[in-house]
């Protein structure tokens, strides 16, 4: 909710990102392998043609265009979620008390080799601290079933 002058107000929680700019992607579809389309054994993931005779590296007309720099973001929105949050991984409690000051910059993701019981403590403690969990709800049993 944006009150007057700029400032923000909590909502459900949950702290609000600060303002930024609108994060504007150059190109939003997959940069795909030369001939990947025509040999299974050739995957979609990117590598740059080499070839000394290759059409593709020397950019001839109706080919796939090729990486490069130009297509990158904006270095102020770059890594932004679409929240607004950037991402810090966090494994312990310890590392999530890091935020306590970027509540508004930056939201935490638990690992992915943290355990269920671990997983609630650092829930529970984001939630005092006022830090958004991106992945919250991952690997929780429903209280029912214990």
């Amino acid at each position: 909710v944006r009150l007057r002058a700029g400032r923000y107000q909590m909502s459900g929680g949950h702290p609000t990102p600060l303002p930024h700019k609108r994060i504007v992607k150059k190109k939003t579809n997959k940069f795909k392998r030369h001939q990947s389309d025509e040999y299974v054994k050739v995957k979609e993931s990117w590598r740059r043609p080499r070839g000394i005779d290759s059409r593709q590296r020397r950019r001839f007309k109706g080919l796939t265009l090729l990486v490069n720099i130009g297509y990158g973001s904006d270095k102020k929105t770059r890594h932004m979620q679409p929240g607004g949050f950037y991402k810090m991984t966090v494994a312990t409690v310890k590392e999530l008390e890091m935020l306590l000051m970027q509540n508004r910059t930056y939201a935490a993701e638990i690992a992915h080799n943290v355990s269920s019981r671990k997983r609630k403590e650092i829930v529970e403690r984001a939630q005092q601290l006022n830090i958004k969990v991106l992945n919250a709800s991952a690997k929780l049993k429903s209280e029912e079933n214990e």
